[in-house]
């Protein structure tokens, strides 16, 4: 029985430990925190539960699918809540838009506030239903692990058809016209921690996924995902070692052969999974020596996604405004992405994202709102932010939120501030990236670093930094795209 050591016990890992134990392999998985599922956690403020990421879930059956791998029920594990209309969009001047998966209710909208966008509908469902059809069957489900995964006809055939050398913005100006409509839908270009500005018209397939296959909510918190990941993981026979901090893999004569942890430990393999981000973690884990194809300075070649500045926040009131998800725009977008990826710096006007669970789940917040608040964030820098930043940022986000009647000053119960250098610091994330590789670059965005190491035969990557990307349904999908790989080349 060949042994597995998965290092890294977030969405990724998870599905390919659950994968490879069903497939007869001995699989130990090695988490540097106390928790499994990475970004997805649950917080606690007083009597207020919160999501910490993602708090949108797209694709529910991506995560269905691994539990069935492990012979369970996901019946018996997870439920769904569809929200019909789940994000509300508000201008910096007023104006709203309640995204939801009814058609007739987003034409109905845009008659008033698009009426190009309202004739022009139908046709853009169907060309981000193309796009994400194309998505799908050839680059989803598919890993990439040596020069011959990239020539294959099919996928070349693909790529020519995915729009790769528009820009996301310049392919919604193509269906609709108000300026404030078409910010609604660059927003798409964040879940990629990218620009829209810049990142491949290929990635409106996000668009898809929401506005057509509809956006869930986790009953009891998204994190109970992660939950019932490590349930059917330790079924499966997964050996999890949390509060665990892997400190080198060992490598002889392009092998991996082992994995070393704090305390000194080590764990003979036969294979690694690396699931821990692949630009922090490989150079961190692995001598430069025994990685000449992907040496430090091509670690840091990559740029990273944007990162989050994130306020939680339990209040004793409930605001009437505000949807599950709801987002108020700033009034120069464009102007907002040139400062986090040109500038390399906190915007001065942000977008301000809410998830408000307790719409849904009212025992998520029993005495208010459990305000789950964001402002997109650069990646961290050498420098280290200014004493006091923190605290100044909140009081702008506050005051930008007070103006749209939305109080917090005055309503708050508790809080806690999660900045990048936390991102960075508690889930090693490149640079406090929340998607790994931006998607600003084409060669990024389409040759993200490959799913096996090309100087290590047995070393291979899952996450957000690898294929096929970043969200929650792409990094579960690496991990079984992943372990579907060691098993025909291993024939296990």
């Amino acid at each position: 029985m060949k042994k597995v050591v998965v290092i890294g016990g977030g969405l990724g890992g998870l599905s390919s430990a659950i994968s490879l134990a069903a497939k007869g392999f001995d699989v130990t998985l090695l988490e540097k925190n106390r928790h499994l599922g990475g970004k997805l956690m649950q917080v606690n403020l007083g009597d207020a539960h919160f999501d910490f990421g993602p708090n949108t879930i797209t694709m529910p059956e991506v995560f269905r699918e691994v539990i069935r791998l492990s012979g369970e029920n996901p019946d018996e594990y997870l439920n769904f809540i569809k929200l019909n209309t789940h994000t509300r969009n508000i201008s910096s001047d007023g104006k709203v838009l309640d995204f939801s998966s009814d058609q007739e209710k987003m034409k109905d909208q845009l008659s008033r506030l698009d009426p190009t966008g309202a004739k022009n509908y139908e046709s853009f469902i169907k060309e981000i239903t193309r796009l994400y059809q194309l998505g799908s069957s050839q680059f989803f489900r598919k890993s990439f692990t040596s020069n011959t995964d990239y020539l294959s006809p099919g996928l070349g055939t693909a790529f020519a058809r995915v729009r790769p050398l528009q820009s996301l913005h310049h392919f919604y100006r193509r269906y609709f016209s108000d300026p404030f409509i078409l910010q609604a839908l660059d927003r798409y270009a964040t879940y990629i921690g990218s620009s829209p500005y810049i990142s491949p018209a290929t990635f409106a397939l996000i668009a898809y996924l929401e506005l057509v296959e509809g956006v869930y909510y986790t009953r009891g918190g998204n994190w109970k995902i992660a939950e019932a990941f490590e349930k059917v993981a330790k079924i499966s026979g997964v050996t999890i070692r949390t509060d665990c901090r892997v400190t080198s893999i060992q490598v002889k004569n392009g092998k991996a052969v082992a994995v070393e942890v704090a305390d000194g430990e080590t764990f003979p393999c036969d294979l690694v999974v690396m699931n821990a981000d692949l630009l922090a973690a490989y150079p961190a884990l692995v001598e430069e020596k025994d990685r000449p194809r992907f040496s430090d300075r091509k670690a840091a070649s990559f740029e990273p996604s944007i990162s989050a500045f994130v306020a939680l926040v339990s209040l004793n009131t409930r605001n009437k405004q505000l949807l599950h998800h709801t987002v108020y725009f700033s009034s120069d977008y464009e102007r907002e992405f040139k400062e986090l990826f040109v500038e390399r710096k906190y915007p001065e006007s942000p977008t301000i994202y809410i998830s408000n669970s307790s719409v849904t789940e009212p025992e998520k917040g029993p005495s208010g709102d459990n305000l789950f608040i964001l402002a997109n964030a650069p990646a961290v820098k050498k420098e280290s932010v200014r004493d006091g930043f923190s605290e100044r940022y909140k009081e702008l986000i506050y005051k930008t939120l007070e103006k749209q009647g939305v109080s917090i000053n005055g309503q708050i119960l508790e809080e806690k501030l999660i900045t990048p250098e936390d991102i960075q610091s508690q889930f090693g994330a490149y640079k406090g990236a929340l998607y790994g590789v931006a998607s600003n670059r084409k060669k990024d965005a389409f040759f993200r670093p490959r799913n096996k190491a090309q100087d290590i035969g047995n070393l291979y990557f899952v996450g957000g930094s690898t294929h096929p990307g970043g969200g929650s349904p792409m990094v579960t999908l690496s991990g079984m795209n992943v372990a579907d790989a060691i098993v025909r080349e291993w024939n296990a």
